[in-house]
């Protein structure tokens, strides 16, 4: 089908609750993208940081195959190894508890919420202004962003969102609090890395009142900063978190993991999800880890994301630059969406702006210095635009 084909298709059957680039891409391999036309594209943004591992890598590609062959689903009412050694994997790797498997990043803020609701029955949960942790209505809820939650109001009570402020956190944080839920590198809201005042202020503040620390790494875990996980970076270990996007290596996948503390909280019955932890997806993200937590990749991550800042510094019109590893953002003294859009149709370089002024960009890990420099080359081409 043509492009246009397939814009009057989704103008008369899909609801318009996305606003899509002309652009229909066919194929893609590491770094790279193609459209139906055959043109190439050098994807900075994968897929909202989901294909981390750049797009269809051999290993994800090769544990899905041989998955999918044997068997696709189950359901959770009887085992299957690929989960129980997927979970055993990110328990080890982080937190040392147990692990809900869900379908994506919103469901597992839908759980961490019910994990820390029933730990503390009725307790308040403090979220901070400029976070995203989902649209399903209790991850929207946790979402104090006006234009996101007003539309469908009236939302589950029981938030308080308060300035991203050690002072203003740890006031709102008291006996009655559940948990304190936070991103340390708010992704969204345009790659705003919270300081690791405010998130000692929240260790302490939920040690003091026996809250939950919970931390959102479905975006900037899964090595996407230069650690396997974001909190390593940070000295602060929090009781749970969530993760998703590139946790499957491309497929859909979320997970609540939680410390020894929270481990036991939810039993039989609390909570359940039909697809989740599916062989095929649990052996894409077993595959994906592998790859992702190798310290020679991580090295790289690290040594990639100073390169790319510093050459986004030396950028006409970029004011500033901030985030960590390969989870950069940069402040524009132009429209940033103009300057995304620009970026894709006329350099063929995928990024995208999440503010006026912002740009976000989530490279593929395994990208090169030679891709970042190129990269670099079709943004500024965009910029002169």
């Amino acid at each position: 089908m043509s492009l246009a084909e397939l814009q009057e298709l989704e103008r008369t059957s899909v609801i318009g609750s996305y606003a899509r680039m002309p652009v229909e891409f066919v194929r893609g391999e590491g770094a790279r993208l193609w459209d139906e036309q055959g043109n190439e594209y050098l994807d900075f943004l994968c897929g909202i940081g989901v294909t981390s591992l750049g797009h269809c890598h051999p290993r994800v590609v090769a544990a899905v195959r041989e998955q999918v062959g044997r068997l696709m689903h189950t359901s959770n009412l009887f085992y299957t190894e690929p989960a129980m050694r997927l979970a055993r994997r990110l328990s080890e790797s982080s937190l040392g508890g147990k692990v809900f498997f869900c379908n994506s990043g919103a469901e597992a803020s839908e759980a961490a919420l019910k994990l820390v609701r029933k730990a503390r029955a009725g307790g308040e949960v403090v979220v901070v202004h400029g976070a995203f942790h989902g649209r399903t209505y209790g991850a929207l809820s946790a979402t104090p962003q006006e234009a996101k939650q007003a539309p469908f109001a009236p939302l589950v009570p029981g938030f308080r969102a308060v300035a991203p402020d050690p002072q203003a956190l740890r006031a709102a944080v008291d006996a009655r609090t559940a948990a304190v839920l936070l991103e340390p590198i708010q992704g969204e809201s345009g790659v705003n890395v919270l300081s690791e005042e405010l998130l000692a202020s929240a260790r302490e503040a939920c040690d003091e009142h026996g809250a939950a620390l919970v931390f959102d790494e479905v975006q900037c875990g899964m090595g996407r900063t230069g650690t396997l996980w974001a909190y390593e970076q940070t000295g602060v270990k929090p009781d749970a978190m969530t993760v998703a996007k590139a946790l499957g290596g491309g497929l859909p996948i979320g997970a609540l993991i939680t410390g020894e503390r929270l481990a036991d909280v939810l039993v039989a019955g609390d909570h359940g999800s039909t697809f989740a932890g599916g062989p095929v997806i649990a052996s894409a993200a077993l595959a994906a880890l592998d790859v992702t937590d190798d310290p020679a990749l991580l090295e790289h991550v690290r040594e990639l994301g100073e390169r790319l800042a510093a050459g986004l510094r030396e950028l006409a019109h970029v004011s500033s630059v901030r985030g960590r590893g390969l989870m950069l953002a940069c402040e524009l003294d132009a429209p940033a969406p103009a300057v995304a859009r620009r970026a894709l149709l006329e350099q063929r370089l995928v990024l995208n702006a999440t503010g006026a002024t912002t740009l976000r960009l989530l490279p593929p890990l395994i990208a090169t210095e030679a891709d970042v420099d190129e990269a670099l080359e079709r943004l500024a081409g965009a910029l002169e635009g």
